[in-house]
């Protein structure tokens, strides 16, 4: 759907104001593969700038979250995000207006690179998990309420919500949640300790990118402070990731004793992520999970 006169003029607007000096839109491209939003490539007089766009009503709060999230990144200064823009709405229509990230090749050196980049945000840390505000994954909202476990944080801010969406739209049985229940009371022995880290927290291969220095950029985050294994585990789940990426991050920040053991138990919340918006096989991947667990 092509953008309306009065956006893109308000955005052009939004553009001059940031940038200080007055920006004409000449045309915006709209791009496709985008499964939740609308996405465009704006062409002006100074250059390329990447938009979304979405319903405002849609998901509210949804691009502010993410705008907060590139911040939180960016300004750990371990791995670059696209500056925002401007982030707002105009006439129900919500949009996150990024600089544009001109792409280069997925080198060996890059992978490297990356890996060791991903250590080095992780290394960021705090007290407890969570965040104090909630964001996103995909369209669902991603409650980040804190705790002082990542036992008690996964339990409550990750698996229970996505139970609880399945079980109301009546898609799990009550075998299911039975077995989930018996993985709760063993999962605080599951994982080692380790002080929270600054993850990305939806980690798969369409949410970075590489510039053309070869320096990675990570998009869209779903942040939080968390278990740095379940950003390792998301880059397996869908593939993608170069073998040289998993080296480099353990050469950089080795994982703790087992880390391999648990990255099926880490992808149970993406698996019930996927599962509550898609459906289909991803419940029978969630419940294999809970049996090997259990």
């Amino acid at each position: 759907m092509p953008l309306a006169t009065g956006l893109l003029l308000h955005l052009g607007e939004q553009l001059s104001s940031s940038s200080g000096a007055t920006i004409s839109i000449l045309h915006a491209d709209p791009l496709s593969g985008g499964s939740i939003h609308d996405t465009f490539i704006l062409h002006t007089d100074r250059g390329l700038y990447f938009l979304k766009t979405n319903a405002a009503d849609r998901t509210p709060s949804y691009f502010e979250a993410e705008a907060d999230g590139l911040s939180r990144i960016r300004s750990t200064g371990a791995v670059r995000t696209p500056r925002t823009i401007a982030q707002g709405e105009w006439d129900g229509t919500g949009y996150l207006m990024l600089e544009h990230v001109a792409q280069g090749p997925h080198t060996r050196p890059f992978w490297e690179r990356f890996g060791r980049t991903l250590a080095t945000l992780h290394r960021n840390g705090h007290e407890q998990f969570g965040l104090e505000r909630d964001n996103y994954i995909g369209t669902l909202v991603q409650t980040n309420g804190q705790h002082d476990t990542w036992s008690e944080f996964m339990i409550h801010e990750r698996l229970e919500p996505q139970l609880k969406l399945a079980r109301d739209r009546k898609r799990v049985e009550a075998g299911m949640l039975l077995r989930s229940e018996r993985l709760f009371n063993r999962l605080d022995k599951l994982f080692p300790i380790e002080r929270p880290a600054l993850v990305h927290g939806d980690l798969w291969h369409g949410n970075f990118l590489v510039d053309t220095e070869g320096q990675p950029v990570m998009i869209d985050p779903a942040v939080h402070y968390g278990n740095r294994e379940m950003d390792i585990a998301m880059a397996r789940l869908f593939g993608g990731f170069d073998d040289t990426f998993f080296a480099a991050y353990q050469d950089e920040w080795p994982l703790e004793v087992g880390w391999q053991d648990r990255i099926a138990l880490c992808n149970l919340y993406p698996l019930l992520v996927y599962a509550n918006l898609f459906g289909g096989a991803y419940f029978h991947e969630v419940d294999t999970v809970l049996r090997r667990y259990v």
